[in-house]
């Protein structure tokens, strides 16, 4: 599956250690002088590593890696002791990543082992890459507008582009997914009504690059983010209709079987077609 990973620079490193140290999760070692991502099972894809690096060795990027396991990173975690265990859990914390946390305190129980105390003391990650790519989910309070201002909308997390979007991001779990084209949002003058409820997806066939990772990312979503329905919404235009064919694929080689919805917007901003296929 592809999904964010770090990569290692070898001719930048030098070899210091301080990134080893900032994995707890073990997913990096020293080897003739070079830090070694050993193991993508051990990499969680969140970036502890990276500001701990002074030389800009480690960046993040988003490649084929095998799927990273919550169980086997904490059951190589605990003989390393109650500090490391404490010191991942509030990292998974940060991060917002309570399917691993579930599943993290899950085998600590059946080891015997007491959970240490974690969930009052998170913060804000202060590493990680660009602020504007990391995963973040929201409650929204709608209150009643003045005829001045303008009302909520109904997103519920961030990023929303596709590229962006991680399959496993924990607001997934259980959620109506809604693809959208780029250009729908501003031909439909209530789009915030048929986005309510729904975790959003936004993406562009004909100037998008990559589309094949659209394919794969979406599969993963139903397959591991565990999505319930999937509604894409596009544009009348020709070229839009390769976002439902992308969103089709997907729904094909997913292992599990998810419904299926388009929306067809005109570019009058009137709906064309609502229907699930």
């Amino acid at each position: 599956m592809k999904r964010k990973i770090i990569r290692i620079n070898e001719a930048l490193c030098n070899g210091c250690g301080l990134c080893v140290q900032g994995c707890h999760e073990g997913a990096l070692q020293l080897i003739d002088g070079k830090a070694v991502l050993i193991s993508e099972l051990y990499c969680d894809g969140l970036g502890a590593c990276i500001g701990d690096c002074p030389v800009n060795a480690i960046t993040m990027e988003e490649r084929e890696a095998e799927a990273y396991d919550e169980r086997a990173v904490i059951e190589r975690m605990i003989p390393k002791g109650k500090k490391v265990i404490h010191a991942h859990l509030k990292h998974l914390a940060d991060h917002h990543q309570q399917d691993f946390l579930d599943e993290a305190e899950k085998v600590l129980k059946e080891h015997g082992i007491v959970v240490p105390q974690y969930r009052n003391e998170v913060s804000v990650p202060k590493h990680g890459g660009c602020p504007g790519s990391r995963s973040v989910s929201f409650v929204r309070q709608h209150e009643a507008a003045t005829s001045c201002e303008m009302q909520s909308g109904e997103l519920t997390h961030w990023p929303v582009q596709l590229h962006l979007l991680s399959p496993t991001a924990p607001y997934l779990k259980g959620c109506d997914m809604l693809v959208t084209a780029d250009c729908t949002a501003y031909a439909l003058g209530d789009f915030h009504w048929y986005l309510k409820g729904k975790c959003l997806a936004i993406a562009c066939p004909k100037l998008d690059n990559s589309l094949d990772v659209y394919i794969e990312k979406l599969t993963a979503m139903i397959d591991q983010g565990g999505i319930n329905t999937l509604t894409v919404m596009i544009m009348e235009v020709p070229c839009c209709s390769g976002l439902m064919r992308i969103c089709s694929e997907a729904v094909e080689r997913a292992r599990r079987k998810v419904p299926l919805k388009v929306i067809v917007v005109g570019v009058k901003g009137n709906i064309l077609e609502d229907k699930w296929v």
